[in-house]
């Protein structure tokens, strides 16, 4: 039970849900300041994704050393930036086996995403996670997959052979229904071939924030009540958690779970709120549940620390959130267009970001090339 002196962030934890941190970067792993966020705000885990790899490798010098003697080698931009890349993961993981090594797998993990361009192609998408389980070579690495229709299969086929899975990109409560059961298939197979479930760990990423910039833009198209606004993103949330105690339970599941299974934890992604008229916390208070996981850029992690008032209020309204989506049909507002757009947009974003990414590798690997 949390104690009256615990942090905000400590009685987030007691109440089941881990922190994750949504940042990586070479600087952070080993000038100490990832540790602290472990040790001082709760942190038990980390993501990455192309926007954060750029903002890292192509400020400051951490990575100068390396990018010099690669381009001393004629290595291409993308080789290097994935042996950049794998080995911060590599370096990240080791940083936190010990949370994953003492909490028996539940948490430690450190996420790095297949390229996103492969996003509609499902047999390089799952050659892509296995080569990177592979180069990274540990036992807490989760790669990510987007939840595109071709990246069902693709996460499938890679929880079959025994791999770990961040699925990335989830917007709409029947794509998450979808991603749940590629899990559970992918599970029922490793097993029907004699392998063990006990080391696979995964996420389904529901990306929050994103759903209520959308559906707040297409209210004041319409001119829809004001009171609308700002209220998309937590019902679906709140379904969706709905969704996961239903698919992780009964017969077929118990049957797994005898087999040493985890559940696929539903996991909070863009977190951080993008309207400034909304508490810059909105995402976190709102969305506390038992095994689930809310992955937090630092500055959310540092406004809850300071500001966070934890209850479990996932399970709270759900009626509420029924009626909610009724209403927004009612004022022309159509939910399935909102998150199919957000699904096709948020994978172009992250292709483009990985092309940014790249460009900007390369000129500064230019830079440091010898005259």
């Amino acid at each position: 039970m949390p104690s009256d002196t615990s942090s905000p962030l400590e009685r987030l934890s007691d109440l089941g849900q881990s922190v994750w941190v949504d940042f990586l970067s070479r600087e952070s792993i080993h000038g100490g300041h990832l540790q602290e966020l472990i040790d001082d705000y709760s942190v038990v885990g980390a993501t990455s994704n192309p926007t954060i790899f750029e903002k890292a490798m192509t400020t400051g010098d951490a990575y100068d050393e390396q990018l010099q003697e690669l381009a001393e080698k004629d290595t291409s931009v993308e080789q290097t930036f994935w042996l950049l890349a794998e080995q911060d993961i590599r370096d990240a993981c080791d940083l936190f086996h010990p949370v994953w090594d003492g909490g028996g797998g539940r948490d430690g993990y450190v996420s790095l995403e297949v390229d996103p361009r492969l996003a509609y192609d499902t047999l390089q998408t799952y050659r892509e996670a296995i080569r990177i389980h592979e180069s990274v070579d540990r036992p807490n690495l989760m790669v990510k997959i987007p939840a595109t229709k071709p990246g069902l299969a693709a996460i499938e086929d890679v929880i079959s052979k025994g791999r770990s899975i961040n699925v990335t990109l989830i917007f709409s409560l029947a794509r998450y229904a979808e991603v749940a059961e590629s899990y559970i298939r992918g599970l029922e197979r490793l097993v029907a071939e004699g392998g063990d479930p006990g080391p696979v760990a995964s996420v389904a990423s529901f990306f929050v924030s994103r759903i209520d910039t959308e559906a707040d833009r297409r209210l004041d198209e319409v001119k829809a009540p004001q009171e609308l606004k700002g209220k998309l993103a937590i019902a679906n949330a709140r379904l969706a958690y709905a969704h996961y105690l239903e698919a992780f339970s009964g017969p077929r599941w118990e049957y797994l779970a005898g087999k040493g299974a985890s559940p696929q934890r539903v996991l909070w992604a863009s977190t951080s709120t993008k309207n400034p008229a909304y508490p810059d916390v909105l995402y976190v208070e709102e969305l506390i549940g038992p095994d689930t996981v809310n992955t937090m850029p630092e500055e959310t992690i540092k406004a809850y620390q300071d500001d966070g008032e934890p209850q479990q209020r996932l399970q709270s309204d759900l009626d509420g959130a029924h009626a909610l989506l009724e209403e927004l049909k009612r004022v022309g507002v159509d939910y399935h267009d909102v998150t199919e757009t957000l699904e096709r947009e948020g994978v172009e974003k992250f292709s483009e970001s990985f092309a940014e990414l790249l460009h900007s590798l390369g000129e500064k690997q230019k830079s440091l090339a010898p005259a």
